[in-house]
């Protein structure tokens, strides 16, 4: 059987993971998203890894759901899909992920995007929720997740209209973490992926785990989960090589330990 998902190994210790479905711009189909799920699950178990990029093959990155799966269906059917299981092995992959967006990230593409952590898109990509212009509207993260990261009226203004912008216009509104020239975003994905792999991964784990789970609690919750985690820190083998090389200055040698 066809894979729509490739993962190769570069260095030692990132994983680049590509939608290979050229053909339909790396539409996500429910394979798709099966196969995507299941390699985030098994990054997840894999302590070898300390990074993960996500692009896609052919010029694009995903220009949205494959619509076709979705024309004759009802609400039960669905339902019973429950795509969120599949979305959430991409949300809560302990590794930091990086989307490297060229060409098209629509409507399901720009939501897988949102659900990484780091984004960095081609000068002249194309992002946006469309899914109003077919009379349905975003279902996995579109909404409430814009809304966080560019303001509720950007948000508003993207996804009642289905505005499609550039990927210079998403980091002047704060949905890229950095735009590259076109072309290039899957080359700086990957030395973004290289330098956290160089960091030490109880430290990045932690950072990741604290900054998500408390972005939408109360500022005194999030504090007290920095607080908690950056003590946690001081038994790490880690923190005592950092400290050490820095004061003996010399390159430290992580172990994640």
């Amino acid at each position: 059987m066809q894979r729509n998902i490739v993962m190769e190994r570069i260095g030692d210790s990132i994983a680049h993971i590509k939608i290979d479905r050229p053909e339909a711009r790396n539409a996500l189909n429910m394979a798709v998203r099966e196969e995507l799920a299941e390699a985030f699950n098994n990054l997840a178990c894999d302590t070898s890894f300390r990074s993960v990029v996500l692009s896609g093959e052919g010029g694009n990155f995903c220009g949205g759901a494959e619509l076709k799966e979705m024309a004759d269906v009802d609400a039960i059917e669905m339902y019973l899909r429950h795509t969120e299981r599949l979305w959430a092995a991409i949300a809560s992959c302990p590794l930091p992920v990086i989307a490297a967006i060229n060409g098209y990230a629509l409507g399901g593409g720009l939501e897988l995007a949102m659900h990484t952590d780091i984004i960095v898109v081609d000068s002249s990509a194309r992002l946006g929720q469309p899914e109003v212009r077919v009379g349905i509207m975003p279902g996995a993260g579109g909404t409430q997740r814009l809304q966080r990261a560019v303001g509720r009226y950007r948000a508003m203004l993207l996804c009642l209209t289905g505005e499609i912008i550039s990927g210079e216009q998403a980091g002047a509104m704060g949905l890229a973490s950095k735009v590259v020239p076109d072309g290039s975003a899957v080359k700086e994905a990957l030395i973004i992926a290289g330098r956290i792999a160089a960091m030490p991964p109880i430290a990045v784990a932690q950072i990741k785990e604290v900054m998500l789970a408390g972005a939408d609690g109360p500022l005194a919750t999030g504090l007290m989960l920095e607080r908690k985690a950056f003590q946690l820190l001081f038994s790490s083998a880690d923190q005592k090589e950092g400290l050490s090389a820095f004061l003996e200055k010399r390159n430290p040698s992580y172990k994640g330990r």
